[in-house]
This record gives C-alpha cells, structure tokens and sequence, in this order.
C-alpha cells in the first residue's frame, strides 16, 4: 500500500518494493527542513519497511549530517576510522580508492559478506544512511535482508531454541577481511570490540524480535562446541541469505539508502574487483542502544566501550 504523507514543500509517497523489505521514498528534497510529523512518518516507514530508499538527492556532507540528525544522535564515523574529513567527522567514506591503503588489498567495501554495522559494539549503531556520490556504470549493488522477517520464518520450536542464546561478535570476524600486517590490523588489535548479544533481540521500538547474527562479525554461539557453533550458525545465516527476505539497490549519483540497523543485515557487492571502476558513498549512523533479549537481558561487552554520538 501507499501512503502519502503532505509536505509545504513537495509530496512525498512511501512505496513499498520488495515482499518483505524495502519501500522508495519520492517526491521528497532532503536539502529541504521537515516538521516533526514529516519526520514521524519516515520514522515509522522505516520500522516497517527497514530500509528506505532515494533517488536523485542533490545533498553534501552538511546536508545528510543534518537530516540523519532529525532521528537521533549521529555518531563519529567509525570507531576506527582515521580518514573522515575534519569538517566532518561523522562521515565514513566507503571508497575504493582509499581501501587498497587501509586493508593492504584492493577492495570496494569493508567486507562482502552479510552483516549488521559494527555489531561488535556494545551497543550498534540504531540505523546507518548511505549516500552514493561516484557509482559504476555497471555492478556495485547493496541488498539487505530483514532479520524480523527471517527470525518469524524459522520452524517454532527453533525459534524457542534461539531465544535463549547468546553470540560473540569480534570485529574482524573469523576471518578479518585486512592483511594481517596492516596499520589497520594493528589498530584493531590495540582496541578490540568484541561483546556477546543475544541470539535474538527485542526491536526497541517495534518489539519484533529479530535474529542478530551476522558472517561479518559473529564468530561463535556462547556455551556450544565449535562444531555446534559453526553448524547451527551456518544454518542461520543462509536462512538470512534467502532471497524472499531481501532486496537490492542499484545506486546512482545522488541516491541515499536510510536503514535499521537493529532489524537488517546488508551484503556489499563482490563483483566488482575485475572492473577499473571507482566507487564511493558517505555513511552516517546514528547512535544505537544496548541490545536486549528475549529474557530481558542486555548484551555484555568483553571488550570495547559504548559508541557515543551527538544530537547537534
């Protein structure tokens, strides 16, 4: 269904996209201000829909800094991020001219598998914008897959199963996606996130519940083997993989995708390495909560500091 929402400056028409995820945002200026009811709206779209897309946005820095502010506080960049511009330090360049120096390989994102923005914190970010400024002709497509969506599709008696788990989240995974000399890989080793969520977690605002595992970053289910760990993990994640929950963008120059990262998992493009292309997009996040599961326990950290941002 559509629904239409009345702005002094455009009309803006929420449509949905996909069977389960996704929904086009049109008519809408994001250079423009928007009333809090605006902003209720596109808040309630996103819960539903968990991924909100743009199309055409004539916006810079300055500009997606301000409108992701009007649903909470925007984060720095990333924990360990040492390339954002001064002026702006909320914004993480995803850009594959500076990822050969950063990781010691060529690349057009942090990592190609699925995964959930920096799960390893305490506290992830609650939603990520990103905003696409050089794309390829050809190639270079995000998806995402609801996490709620997949977690209702499960066999009941597994769902019980799962709600009493918890997972370790280790940046870098099992298998970091840097060379092992790298700065980066220094860096991360000096400061290491790593925090055991919930298998499943509470949505804050929706009260879904929703699988919060990723292949990016969960590396094992707490008190099963190895074996035990790596099978039923295995299980879950092409569960997250299939299709029916998913969607995929194509992005333009100027197009901006708006997420919930507390209800989502998204997969960056892995076909794109044999291409002389340049990519780029800007992301801001914004400041997550502690997850909380279905026991009413919240996440611990083992390592790492909660990731703070500033409403203004």
């Amino acid at each position: 269904m559509t629904t239409v929402a009345e702005n002094p400056v455009d009309t803006f028409r929420i449509a949905p996209v996909a069977g389960h995820i996704g929904a086009e945002i049109s008519g809408i200026d994001l250079r423009h201000d928007f009333n809090d009811e605006q902003i209720a709206v596109l808040a309630a779209a996103l819960h539903e829909y968990k991924v909100l897309f743009f199309r055409d946005q004539q916006i810079g820095h300055a500009e997606q800094i301000a409108f992701s502010r009007r649903f909470g506080a925007v984060t720095p960049s990333h924990p360990y991020d040492s390339d954002a511009p001064t002026e702006y330090p909320e914004i993480l360049a995803v850009d594959s001219r500076l990822y050969e120096k950063r990781f010691g390989r060529r690349k057009f994102s942090y990592t190609n598998h699925w995964h959930t923005d920096v799960s390893p914190l305490i506290n992830p970010p609650a939603a990520s914008l990103l905003r696409a400024d050089i794309a390829p002709e050809r190639g270079g497509d995000t998806q995402w897959t609801n996490l709620a969506a997949v977690y209702q599709g499960l066999p009941e008696s597994l769902r019980t199963f799962l709600d009493g788990l918890r997972a370790e989240h280790r940046f870098g995974g099992k298998q970091p996606q840097w060379a092992a000399e790298s700065d980066y890989a220094k860096k991360v080793a000096a400061a290491p996130l790593i925090t055991e969520h919930p298998v499943v977690r509470v949505h804050p605002v929706t009260g879904e519940r929703v699988l919060f595992v990723n292949p990016g970053f969960t590396t094992r289910i707490v008190g099963l083997s190895p074996r035990q760990s790596d099978a039923l993990l295995e299980l879950l994640y092409a569960e997250l993989a299939d299709p029916a929950y998913t969607v995929r963008f194509r992005w333009e120059k100027g197009s901006l995708a708006f997420w919930d990262n507390r209800a989502t998992a998204h997969l960056a493009p892995s076909d794109l390495d044999h291409l002389d292309v340049t990519r780029v997009l800007y992301r801001t996040t914004l400041e997550g909560e502690v997850p909380v599961g279905v026991d009413g326990h919240p996440s611990v950290s083992i390592s790492g500091a909660q990731f703070v941002g500033s409403p203004q």
